[in-house]
């Protein structure tokens, strides 16, 4: 369960960023479940391509930290996942805004 809760914490970070996004930028909001859908996705891929470049950089000092619950690599992972799902959701309603004009 331990190695599931950065995947976790990702995805629910990416669905709040992605509905931030979407109501802080109205132009591109894809609706609730849009903005939601699209920032599970960015939460998933941005928690996995900051994870894979900062190779896990939090020090390992004993017992929780080294399973990676320590607060440091909580913290990561949540504004992982929000910046990537508001990033998604932004690319997206950006490509719908694009096609809804041609």
């Amino acid at each position: 369960m331990e190695s599931l809760l950065p995947i976790i914490i990702n995805l629910i970070s990416g669905a709040v960023g992605g509905n931030v996004a979407g109501g802080l930028l109205k132009n591109f909001s894809l609706g609730t479940a849009g903005n939601t859908i699209a920032g599970v996705v960015g939460g998933g891929l941005g928690g996995q391509i900051l994870g894979s470049l900062l190779g896990g950089a939090a020090p390992a000092v004993a017992g929780a930290a080294s399973s990676g619950l320590d607060i440091g690599s909580i913290v990561g992972q949540l504004a992982s996942g929000g910046a990537g799902g508001g990033v998604v959701m932004v690319i997206v309603g950006i490509i719908k805004s694009m096609m809804n004009k041609g």
